[in-house]
């Protein structure tokens, strides 16, 4: 159960006729979900749709998140196999379980979840793309502040739904949260707009959190709203405790997962040296080859 005040907004935006996002949120059983639907309309309202509801459903019959989520796939790829007028749905995914002040989120796709603690101003993300940009960036074949804009930025490898995955990898984190701190769901149609740095001085700024929630929205609509924007906040429950000074703002497996693009910088500056190593030997093999002859 989640005691505290939480803001949600979602709009078209400004070049799409329907909004094909989903959101839930029901504070009584701590559940909040973001779903991105694909397929165009209406194959992707139907199938974010799906998702959010056999998502809830799956959560409150006592499945864990993990589960929910692989339940959802397996819902939207029965529908898009019986029915030909939604064939090839499919929805990207992002939840957040609460229990006390003790978070579980888990995704599948390019839909976000963020960590954002006040007194340090500091904003990460949980999350990690499973998308076609963002195994590029963790090859060293593109540079992170690149793949914002990338023409195929909306490539995503893993998706509920997706035809030819018949068991979807979930992915999770968990972590607590303590006072000052709040978690942000939201679809790509913010995230392609704003980058986190936009998206942390919107945080940062006073207001209600719905206030927060819809400014965030607007910013994105403001910037070209190219995509549908749904975004989620979710503060640290009223009773949770300060943050230990010793503490940091991720959890373990928060920390392990953002540290894979620091060792993806690392590997990428070793084969860089190995490279440059290689062909330093050969030009002194060549030169050492002339000088013998």
């Amino acid at each position: 159960m989640y005691t505290g005040k939480y803001g949600v907004a979602t709009d078209t935006g400004r070049r799409r006729e329907h909004n094909e996002d989903s959101h839930f949120a029901d504070p009584a059983i701590g559940l909040f979900v973001v779903c991105d639907g694909m397929g165009g309309y209406q194959a992707g309202e139907v199938a974010s749709a799906l998702a959010v509801k056999t998502i809830a459903d799956a959560v409150q019959a006592g499945y864990t998140l993990e589960q929910a989520l692989e339940s959802a796939h397996g819902a939207i790829l029965k529908v898009s196999q019986e029915d030909t007028r939604v064939r090839g749905m499919g929805a990207t995914a992002v939840a957040l379980s609460l229990e006390g002040s003790d978070y579980e989120i888990a995704w599948v796709g390019d839909s976000r979840a963020y960590l954002w603690d006040s007194a340090g101003r500091v904003l990460n993300r949980l999350t990690r793309d499973h998308s076609l940009v963002q195994q590029m960036v963790d090859s060293g074949t593109l540079k992170p502040e690149e793949a914002r804009n990338h023409p195929k930025g909306n490539v995503v490898t893993q998706a509920l739904g997706a035809m030819g995955i018949s068991v979807v990898s979930v992915d999770k984190v968990i972590g607590r949260l303590y006072a000052g701190q709040q978690v942000m769901l939201c679809s790509d149609g913010l995230t392609g707009e704003l980058d986190d740095s936009e998206i942390a001085d919107h945080l940062s700024k006073e207001g209600a959190i719905q206030e927060i929630a819809e400014r965030l929205v607007d910013a994105a609509n403001s910037r070209g709203g190219k995509d549908n924007i749904t975004v989620i906040l979710v503060p640290a429950p009223p009773e949770s405790a300060s943050r230990p000074a010793s503490d940091g703002t991720l959890s373990m497996e928060a920390k392990e997962l953002n540290q894979l693009s620091v060792n993806g910088k690392k590997s990428t500056v070793r084969k860089i040296a190995i490279t440059v190593l290689i062909a330093v030997a050969l030009l002194v093999a060549i030169a050492l080859v002339r000088w013998l002859l």
